[in-house]
Formats: C-alpha cells, sequence, structure tokens
C-alpha cells in the first residue's frame, strides 16, 4: 500500500514524499488508520519493521488536525533508553519538516544545567515530550512539572522498558495523565506482563500482531562453531572481502567491547566503541561519526541493539551468543533494513550451543554452520582444557627446582633437628615375627636417595625365591 492511500494529511504527504517514503511497511499499512480512529492500539512488532514512523505519522496528522492554542505537552513518547529517544526525535524532526510541530527530548545523563533545561522546557510546553521513564518522574515529582493537556501516550519499546524494571515508573507517570486519553503501546514479544500492562492502562484497545520474534528475511543467518582464540582469524578473514555498508558486532560484556576494540584498531580497521561507561557527549559523538560514515565498524553491547535507525548496515556480528534469544534478534535486526538485504554472523563456541538452538526454536530458522573455512587454532590442535594442563604444568617446579627447594629446608634446621631426623629415616623397620612363619625381608628407608628400578629378572628371581619357600612352609 502507498501513503497516499492513508487519510493522511497534505503536510505530513509532503514529508514522506521529501524523504523519498512511498510503500507502508506491514505494521504501518495496519496502525495507522486505527491510530487515526482515536482508538487504544497493542502492536507487537520486531524492530525494523517501520513501527516507528507508524506512530509518528498519524500522531503528527491528528496533532495538524486537532490544533490546541496553549502551549502545553499535547503528547508523551516514552522510550527505555536515552539513545531510542533521540533517535525518535530525529525521526519526527524528519517527517514534520513542513509542520509547526514541536519536540523536546527529556532523558537521563548530563549536568545540572541539563536538568535546569530540561525543567523549562517542560513548564514552557512543546507538542511532543520524547522521555525516558526515569527523568520523566524525576521532574514530575520533583520540579512542579504538571501535564493536564496530554491527549495522546505512546510506549515504545514496552517490552525492554519492563526488562530493566520500569513497571512501576509507567504506572506512576500514567497516574499524572488525564484519563482522557488514546494511549499506544508498541511491543517486540507479548509477555503476560505486557498483557497486564496493557490491561491496566488501555482502554478496547485494537490488537496488532506482526511476524511476532520472527527476522527480517532479508538478512543471510549463518554461525560459526568454534573457539574463542579463533574469533579474531574469523573477523580478518570476513573483513579481507568487500562488505556492502557498514559493521556492528556485538558483545556482551562492556569489557570485552573495550578489548575487541583495542585488537582492531592494531590491526588497523576504522572502529569505535559503543558502552555504558561513555558519558552521553560521547555516545552521541560516536553514533553521528558512524552515521555519517566517519566510522565502518562499531563494537557495542546491546544498548545499541534496540532503536537505532541507521539503513546502510550491512553486517552484524555476534561476537558472542546472547543469553537471551529475544536479544538476538534485536541486534540482527540493525541489518537487512529499508528493503536491502543484511549478513548476520553468530561466534559459538561449545559451551554456547545450547542457546544456540534456543534462537533457531524461537526464529524457526536452522541457522548455516560454516565449518570448512574455519582458520587453525593459533597454537596447537589440542583442546583448551588441554592447553590449560599444560599451564598448569608449566607452573609445577621440576625436579632441580625441587631439590634446590628441599636443600634449603634441611639447611635451615638446627644440626641437633637435622641429626635426630637422619636417625629417625635410618632406622630398621621390622615386623614381629609370626609363629611357624618365615620372617618377611626387612624394609629400610633411607632419606632423600632415589631408589632404583629393578630390572624385570631381578625381581621375577627373587618373587620365585619368596613363593619356593612359602611353598616349602606349607
Amino acid at each position: 500500500m502507498r501513503f497516499d492511500e492513508l487519510n493522511l494529511g497534505p503536510e505530513v504527504l509532503e514529508g514522506l514524499s521529501a524523504m523519498n517514503f512511498k510503500e507502508t511497511t506491514p505494521v504501518q499499512e495496519l496502525t495507522i488508520p486505527v491510530i487515526l480512529e482515536g482508538r487504544d492500539l497493542i502492536a507487537c512488532a520486531q524492530t525494523g519493521t517501520g513501527k516507528t514512523a507508524a506512530y509518528i505519522l498519524p500522531l503528527l496528522n491528528l496533532l495538524t488536525k486537532n490544533k490546541n492554542g496553549d502551549d502545553a505537552v499535547r503528547a508523551v513518547i516514552i522510550a527505555p533508553t536515552r539513545e531510542l529517544a533521540q533517535q525518535i526525535d530525529m525521526q519526527f524532526e524528519g517527517f514534520s519538516y513542513f509542520l509547526p510541530i514541536s519536540t523536546f527530548v527529556v532523558s537521563g545523563g548530563g549536568d545540572g544545567a541539563q536538568w535546569d533545561q530540561q525543567k523549562r522546557g517542560l513548564l514552557m510546553g512543546a507538542d511532543v515530550v520524547i522521555a525516558t521513564p526515569g527523568r520523566l518522574i524525576s521532574h514530575l515529582v520533583n520540579s512542579g512539572v504538571k501535564l493536564p493537556f496530554v491527549e495522546y501516550l505512546i510506549l515504545d519499546e514496552a517490552d525492554r522498558m519492563l526488562d530493566m524494571g520500569f513497571y512501576d515508573d509507567i504506572m506512576q507517570i500514567c497516574n499524572h495523565l488525564p484519563k482522557k486519553r488514546q494511549t499506544i503501546l508498541f511491543s517486540a514479544t507479548m509477555p503476560p506482563k505486557i498483557r497486564q500492562l496493557a490491561k491496566n492502562i488501555l482502554h478496547n484497545p485494537a490488537e496488532i500482531n506482526i511476524a511476532v520474534s520472527k527476522p527480517n528475511e532479508a538478512i543471510r543467518q549463518s554461525a560459526y562453531v568454534c573457539y574463542e582464540n579463533q574469533k579474531m582469524a574469523i573477523i580478518e578473514a570476513v573483513f579481507s572481502k568487500k562488505i556492502e555498508g557498514k559493521t556492528i558486532i556485538f558483545s556482551s560484556s562492556k569489557q570485552k567491547v573495550k578489548e575487541l576494540t583495542t585488537k582492531l584498531r592494531r590491526m588497523k580497521y576504522n572502529v569505535r566503541a559503543m558502552h555504558s561507561d561513555l558519558e552521553q557527549s560521547q555516545r552521541e559523538e560516536v553514533m553521528l561519526d558512524f552515521k555519517n560514515g566517519k566510522v565502518d565498524v562499531l563494537v557495542a553491547t546491546d544498548i545499541v541493539a534496540r532503536g537505532i535507525d541507521i539503513t546502510d548496515i550491512g553486517l552484524v556480528i555476534n561476537f558472542d551468543v546472547p543469553h537471551d534469544p529475544e536479544d538476538y534478534i534485536h541486534r540482527i535486526g540493525r541489518t537487512g533494513r529499508a528493503g536491502c538485504e543484511g549478513r548476520a554472523i553468530a561466534f559459538c563456541s561449545g559451551e554456547e550451543v545450547p542457546m544456540l538452538r534456543e534462537i533457531e526454536k524461537l526464529t524457526g530458522i536452522k541457522l548455516e554452520q560454516r565449518k570448512h573455512d574455519l582458520p587453525p587454532l593459533e597454537e596447537t590442535k589440542t583442546t583448551p582444557v588441554a592447553n590449560v594442563a599444560r599451564k598448569v604444568q608449566a607452573k609445577a617446579p621440576t625436579e632441580k627446582q625441587q631439590g634446590k627447594q628441599n636443600n634449603k629446608r634441611r639447611e635451615g634446621r638446627k644440626p641437633a633437628e637435622a641429626l635426630k631426623n637422619t636417625q629417625q629415616a635410618t632406622v630398621v623397620a621390622e615386623k614381629p615375627k609370626r609363629h611357624n612363619r618365615p620372617a618377611k625381608p626387612k624394609l629400610v628407608r633411607e632419606p632423600q636417595q632415589k631408589q632404583s628400578a629393578d630390572k624385570p629378572e631381578q625381581a621375577s628371581s627373587r618373587s620365585a625365591k619368596l613363593r619356593s619357600r612359602y611353598e616349602n612352609y606349607e
């Protein structure tokens, strides 16, 4: 379906034409008419399906059609992260280019000056406020901000917000808003907690489900089952071939992100890191450079797995398998956008194979396992367990070192103590004789002397003599 077939205003269509948007995605085709009708909506759609435009476009149409002369906040959009909030604001800026619509972002981070700026913005009013839940609650409680004229409430990435523990914050925000409003909820999954939230804040909602937990079919997926020390060699082999577009490498820990970024820089790749230790200004700089083509490779934690809309990402590498299969879908959803093809590669160690199976179960797709082009192990063909054993043995003292340690211990003893120990060590130990039985050979223990092993012939001869004596006794 084309956008001009929907009941959108001419100014909205003009903005779409300027951005070269012509055809709707399935989620846009289904949700835009419902929102224009003024109904509450719960929509389940994956990241990368165009769901942000699915609520921005009808919202712009409604705000323009139902003009309000007051300088007040008319719409509130709640997003789980600062990055997503800023991304939504950028899309508003593009779609509303020909419209007199004002937007304002309220998110965490920054200093006292930013807090004061956000407070003034909320008090002065804006058509649309895009906020993270924690920061908006802080202003509602501490800054004297009131939102009595809000007509529209939109929750984006609602499942993500609940995973982050924002359920109570969302309910508190809703208590500060007028009860008579249109509420729209977007989520990538539909677990019971989302159902409960929808029941509490939505009124007779329409429900739309678009390919739940299914990655974009335009993404070519594969996996390497490999050792940890093979992963960098695989990356180098992948980068040796031409890659269409930018690359994102995901890892589950910020420490691994830092280490990986350092290694790639040593290999002369144009790479930047994105993780929670960066300041907000640094994150914005990294994302801007990545979007503008100044950075070819972005190494990131799941902080950018959701909500970042960059259309020319050609490759996503999962340096490790995420524990949550849903995170895998959100990660690879960064590629294959806007009708383009994309590639997704996962590195899977032995202990991560069960998680890979869970991903295949969720997506319904059997990942192509690439084994034929695996690089050789860096050191030996032995298993990591064998390598660990070798390291442990290397740390153990040699026979020569052990002898030196024993000599030091003996040298440190007092003469009387050393003589006593020597005498004790050379005492002949003899068991008492049993009646009518031959005596057993005497056992002598001497200190720190290496016993020579008996030759097979000698041992056999001695055993024969003892056996003969015992048989004669019997």
